[in-house]
């Protein structure tokens, strides 16, 4: 088992040039040099990341004062997912929209990792599969994602 977490479970979009990616050297060694079989990316229900994003915490504007400069640029990650589950979700209770942007961004870290030549190779060669996960910290449940080949269904199912 070979763990890697991070602010709201979240996997960035494959960027090979620029600073440094954690998120992004840790899943190389998973996959070439652990050679792992299965990537999980768990979410959680009552996520701190989500809930202060949902919030306006990490808006990119917030940071005026230099506070936020490396968590404003990582939440950016879903910013898009955010702002479509806003719409969509716009006269739903606050927790049901915070569990629905939990459950999209899973689905964008999925979508994400199979920008990873990588991953896409493994996955091809079928030695790699992708699942999604999703912890009720609450009810004690596990959902799981049916999530094939790179595509997502967006239903979570009780394991």
């Amino acid at each position: 088992l070979f763990v890697a977490r991070n602010v709201a479970n979240l996997v960035p979009p494959y960027t090979p040039k620029g600073d440094y990616h954690g998120t992004s050297a840790a899943l190389e060694f998973a996959v070439r040099g652990l050679q792992v079989e299965n990537i999980v990316v768990l979410g959680h229900s009552r996520c701190g990341g989500i809930k202060a994003f949902l919030d306006g915490l990490y808006e990119p504007d917030a940071n005026a004062d230099g506070d936020g400069d490396f968590i404003v640029k990582w939440m950016s990650i879903i910013q898009s997912t955010r702002d479509e589950i806003l719409r969509q979700y716009a006269n739903t209770h606050p927790d049901n929209i915070q569990r629905e942007l939990e459950h999209a961004a899973i689905n964008t870290s999925l979508k994400n990792l199979m920008q990873f030549p990588f991953v896409k190779e493994q996955i091809a060669a079928k030695r790699l599969q992708l699942h999604g996960g999703y912890f009720d910290i609450a009810s004690g449940e596990l959902f799981s994602l049916d999530y094939s080949e790179g595509r997502g269904d967006k239903k979570f199912r009780p394991v």
